[in-house]
């Protein structure tokens, strides 16, 4: 199968066609109603149109106004769900957006119907938080898209497993962006989904034989990077050798964020510290360099857009795999179709009825008989590891770098919420904030407003003023 349409719902700033624009996807339409994606959207696809809000989606594919595609996509509101976030789950109606998500399936699937096509195939990505959370956010997306009346309740979500019910046969497993060639730390939960005669674990899953498997357990978890190197004449170091997942926060509580502690978001170059910059977030997901930047952008909306998207060599790994499945398949005019009873005595049962199966894939590898094994780790077989080297981009604007004070307020907050922070971090902002003056500092201090976690500064009473910048 070759030339896969695509829609793609909550596109934001659009990893997936980054990934699959060139190995054989065809982007019908987008939708995302947020102003900055939006924006992007129209200037890199000007030719593909932006539905807009996604709870309209479902009428305009009933009524033939937009294409049923062969495939849709889409990564729902993470907030609901996340660690960063306020883990509402359904309560929260960005939450409930992942059940509007499947009606957009299933009228897509009756427009295809009534055209004679098969059902379409299925792509969801969020963080791994959502199988976590307390409303079975994960449980009534999958009972919904297997076709069930009621959700689907277990202890606990496993990190990879397998539904075949009813209506759609699913996959899903969790994966990391660090072992996919980028230098950040990266995990996101991976669903495929389709109708009966699509077997999604032959995509989300490596199948190998167990010799295979031993081979890989050898390989190094990350490069031997350098903390400090010398990059076109600067003198940089970097605290972590990749760094913690980058989410749309960065933009607006750097500082704020406990993940900065440990030195991940900020490089100090030429002695100086500074953060990260949009550029240096676009190539920690894989986009082209400056893709974000067009026309009118904030650094904090560049933040806020990567921040949101999808990391592209893992979609690209995806993309690839599924192509690849297609094309086996109609060459051989064979099902893909797998015993799930062979994994009986190696995993667990999801309970679910009589007529549907459903197999918790715990374990990183499980053997399946027939010296194969099913590989789901987060981690793929053929990982590989980028270099924080590259992503440094020594042309940092000025805006990007701390002030002494911007340094001494870090460590203030590390000290009033009484957080780890990584030693050698620790000594490069306490040498830096000694550059200005106690009175230098706790002058242009008052003058910033302080978040819910800090004690007011006492007021003094002086005429002296100074320029300053947080940032």
């Amino acid at each position: 199968m070759s030339n896969i349409s695509v829609g793609s719902v909550c596109s934001g700033i659009e990893a997936a066609s980054v990934a699959w624009g060139d190995i054989g996807f065809n982007f019908q339409w987008f939708s995302e109603i947020a102003p900055f994606p939006s924006k992007i959207l129209s200037t890199k696809h000007p030719h593909i149109a932006n539905l807009g809000d996604m709870c309209e989606i479902p009428e305009k594919l009933k009524n033939g106004i937009v294409h049923a595609p062969d495939l849709i996509c889409g990564g729902t509101p993470c907030q609901a769900f996340s660690l960063a976030g306020w883990k509402k789950g359904l309560d929260d109606n960005r939450g409930n957006l992942t059940l509007k998500f499947v009606d957009i399936i299933d009228a897509n699937d009756e427009a295809r119907k009534a055209l004679g096509q098969n059902p379409s195939v299925v792509f969801w990505e969020n963080v791994e938080g959502v199988l976590r959370d307390k409303t079975n956010a994960f449980g009534c997306l999958l009972s919904s898209l297997a076709g069930y009346d009621k959700e689907i309740t277990v202890s606990r979500w496993p990190q990879a497993g397998i539904i075949r019910g009813p209506k759609r046969n699913i996959a899903w497993r969790v994966m990391d962006a660090k072992y996919f060639g980028l230098p950040q730390q990266r995990r996101r939960l991976y669903v495929l989904a389709g109708g009966k005669d699509f077997f999604p674990e032959q995509i989300l899953f490596e199948w190998l034989g167990n010799h295979q498997k031993n081979n890989t357990a050898a390989k190094p978890d990350a490069l031997p990077t350098p903390l400090v190197f010398t990059k076109q004449g600067h003198s940089i170091e970097v605290f972590r050798s990749y760094t913690d997942c980058l989410y749309s926060a960065y933009g607006t509580k750097w500082n704020g964020n406990a993940a900065a502690y440990n030195g991940s978001l900020f490089v100090c170059q030429n002695h100086r510290l500074r953060r990260l910059t949009p550029l240096e977030c676009e190539r920690l997901m894989g986009f082209p360099d400056n893709y974000t930047d067009i026309a009118g952008a904030s650094a904090t909306a560049r933040y806020q857009g990567i921040g949101n998207s999808w990391a592209v060599p893992v979609i690209k790994w995806l993309g690839m795999r599924l192509i690849d499945y297609f094309n086996k398949k109609n060459k051989s005019n064979t099902a893909f179709n797998i015993d799930l009873s062979q994994f009986s005595l190696s995993a667990r049962h999801i309970h679910l009825d009589n007529q549907s199966i459903g197999i918790d894939l715990s374990g990183d590898a499980i053997n399946i008989g027939d010296g194969k094994t099913a590989y789901c780790s987060e981690k793929p077989v053929n990982d590989i590891f980028g270099d924080i080297f590259d992503v440094i981009d020594v042309t940092a604007a000025e805006k990007f770098y701390i002030t002494p004070a911007g340094c001494k307020g870090i460590l203030r907050r590390k000290e009033e919420r009484k957080l780890s922070m990584n030693q050698r971090l620790k000594e490069v902002l306490k040498q830096i904030s000694s550059e200005w003056s106690s009175e230098k500092i706790e002058l242009i201090s008052r003058k910033q407003s302080r978040g819910r976690f800090s004690t007011p500064s006492p007021a003094k009473n002086t005429e002296e003023k100074f320029s300053y910048s947080l940032f």
